[in-house]
């Protein structure tokens, strides 16, 4: 494979897509290689790249059925359990952390305490 063409930001040509502009479009890349590279430059730092894709060679998102629905709704509710409570946080629960904020900062003066 030769290299890569390499075109400044918002220099593209027509008929290139990042993923982000696909589905946009309600499109995916669909197993085509990257076709072209977009490079904006930064200052003391290597340039931002985005890999772009052909838009005539893209394939409709595949439409969300109701297993994948469930099974997207159970690896949500997975990340949202504290493994120490065992209870529903109501957020993504923290990688850094590893449990919810309660059970990670426990209130040293009880549910009674001051809060002065």
């Amino acid at each position: 494979m030769g290299a890569l063409p390499v075109f400044r930001w918002r220099l593209a040509p027509d008929g290139y897509a990042t993923r982000r502009q696909l589905r946009a479009l309600g499109l995916r890349p669909g197993g085509q290689p990257v076709a072209a590279q977009l490079e904006r430059p930064r200052r003391r730092r290597g340039p931002l790249v985005a890999y772009l894709y052909r838009v005539d060679l893209a394939v409709p998102v595949r439409p969300m059925t109701p297993a994948r629905r469930a099974a997207l709704e159970r690896a949500n509710r997975a990340r949202r359990t504290c493994p120490s409570c065992r209870s529903d946080a109501g957020y993504v629960i923290p990688a850094a952390l590893g449990c919810c904020v309660p059970c990670a900062y426990p209130d040293p003066h009880g549910s009674e305490g001051s809060t002065l």
